[in-house]
């Protein structure tokens, strides 16, 4: 079984994030064999330090990396091919499939999306200029979709760490981070946000002390800008009851056990965006800005499917942060709101991430897809 999976990186770290992942879990956890096609292998070297951006191919763990360069060159076609996100495969590529004795299965897999007219296009073929079908394939949170990225082993690691202080405190302190007792610990992983400046001065201001810890990303100019100097990785300044640390940029695999660490985790985009929700604990997603904010209809409809089973309280307090946070208002009267039901929300993040484990994880449900496929 043989695949190849192709990704052009357009938001910075999200693309090259999921294919990374899903390419691991299909040679690890399916018997696969991966080739991994990249247009931009330095954002890869900044989530996998193992990679070496200069190489044209190059095997990582068990997956085939390729450059995918300008001038294509011939190649085999596999299997199975996805095209990650409608990034548009090489002509040269699409040819080969079509001449191909054997039939290869063809897959866009979609962004993720909680719109309720996903399920009925899931799965849905299309016939190409070329004689092929491409299938579309969208990863969701409901039965009718292609799951979520979810390794077998995650959530017991989870758990794992979040049941013992003192695993917790090692891991924080190889990050350079030591929380003061009674601390509140966020992460913040965002876009460039106007909101910003007004939540932090909430947080300072606050009765209980946080410790944000911001891996460097684009919301640092931002930062940078509240605190009025420039910050480099492993500083903390202090503002009030708020201390604000600056991270290195991190492994995904350590990117999820600072999720798992955090009391409350903002995230952007679609690959911190999922593993926030496996992490268990209350978060905050700054969606991917669209044109003519056709983003906020996406947001809208995950709000309406994860403030199920809340309080109206609290799903206005969820609402509340999130739409201001992803408009660039004031956080303020939302966050107090939130606070009031910390442990509502809190206690939901739990039992969500718990509903969405039971159903099939999404490497899984592609390999199910191409059997049923044959």
């Amino acid at each position: 079984m043989k695949w190849d999976i192709f990704c052009r990186v357009v938001d910075n770290y999200g693309d090259i994030g999921v294919t990374w992942r899903l390419a691991r879990q299909l040679v690890a956890e399916q018997g696969a064999e991966v080739r991994l096609w990249v247009d931009d292998l330095a954002a890869l070297a900044r989530i996998c330090p193992q990679a070496d951006a200069d190489s044209d191919c190059q095997p990582l763990s068990g997956v085939e990396v390729r450059h995918w360069a300008p001038a294509w060159q011939a190649v085999e076609p596999a299997d199975v091919v996805i095209e990650a996100f409608a990034c548009d495969l090489p002509a040269g590529y699409v040819a080969a499939m079509a001449a191909r004795t054997r039939p290869v299965l063809w897959l866009n897999l979609e962004y993720l999306s909680a719109e309720s007219w996903v399920e009925g296009c899931h799965g849905l073929p299309s016939m190409q200029g070329s004689g092929l079908q491409k299938f579309f394939f969208f990863p969701g949170f409901t039965t009718g979709t292609g799951g979520l990225l979810r390794e077998s082993g995650l959530l017991a690691a989870r758990d794992r760490l979040q049941e013992s202080a003192e695993a917790r405190a090692r891991f924080l302190a190889s990050l350079g981070v030591i929380p003061g007792a009674g601390t509140r610990l966020v992460s913040l992983f965002a876009y460039e946000n106007a909101a910003l400046a007004g939540w932090l001065d909430a947080l300072a201001s606050a009765d209980t002390p946080t410790h944000l810890l911001v891996p460097e990303g684009r919301i640092l100019g931002d930062l940078q800008r509240w605190a009025g100097l420039p910050l480099e990785p492993g500083q903390v300044i202090r503002r009030g009851a708020l201390s604000v640390q600056l991270l290195p940029f991190m492994q995904q695999e350590q990117y999820d056990a600072l999720l798992w660490c955090c009391d409350l985790n903002l995230v952007r985009g679609e690959d911190s965006f999922v593993r926030a929700q496996w992490a268990g604990r209350p978060l905050v997603w700054h969606i991917y800005p669209q044109q003519d904010d056709a983003h906020l209809e996406k947001l809208d409809a995950f709000m309406a499917l994860y403030c199920q089973g809340l309080s109206g309280e609290a799903q206005a307090a969820l609402r509340a942060v999130w739409q201001a946070w992803n408009v660039g208002e004031d956080m303020a009267p939302g966050w107090a709101a939130w606070l009031q039901c910390a442990d509502e929300l809190a206690a939901h993040a739990h039992g969500w991430a718990r509903r969405q484990a039971v159903r099939a994880d999404l490497a899984a449900a592609l390999v199910q897809f191409y059997r049923n496929w044959l």
